[in-house]
């Protein structure tokens, strides 16, 4: 069974999305993903200030098995970045909800969230799998 904490929301592609503020959310990749991928070894992040779309690739994480995008999952303004990743991407893999976080958006359309998954329809989706 998945770890999917129930206060999040996921995509399809395996992030999940935090509520930080009311217009604020900071996302990272699941359980889930970086189980399959395996050990991280390098995560290039998107700038601080970038803007970004909803569904568009705007990270990447690298392991010992392959390289994977990460789709940010709201439309918005990334304002901050996990730099600890820099240095310990490994992080993802032993702190994949709490310390292995990618980035933080500043979104232009809550309303997005509304297409995001609860984290009963991700373990369902990743039960599929």
């Amino acid at each position: 069974m998945s770890n999917a904490p129930s206060h999040l929301r996921y995509t399809r592609s395996h992030e999940w999305i935090e509520t930080i503020s009311d217009d604020t959310y900071r996302i990272g990749i699941s359980d889930h993903a970086q189980d399959l991928l395996g050990d991280m070894v390098f995560i290039e992040l998107p700038e601080a200030g970038s803007t970004v779309s909803a569904s568009d690739e705007c990270a990447v994480v690298e392991s010992v098995k392959a390289a994977s995008d990460v789709y940010s999952p709201l439309s918005g303004e990334i304002i901050e970045i996990n730099e600890a990743l820099e240095d310990s991407p490994d992080l993802v893999n032993r702190d994949p909800y709490g310390d292995g976080w990618l980035f933080t958006v500043k979104a232009t359309d809550s309303s997005e969230l509304d297409e995001l998954m609860s984290a009963d329809e991700y373990v369902a989706l990743t039960n599929e799998e």
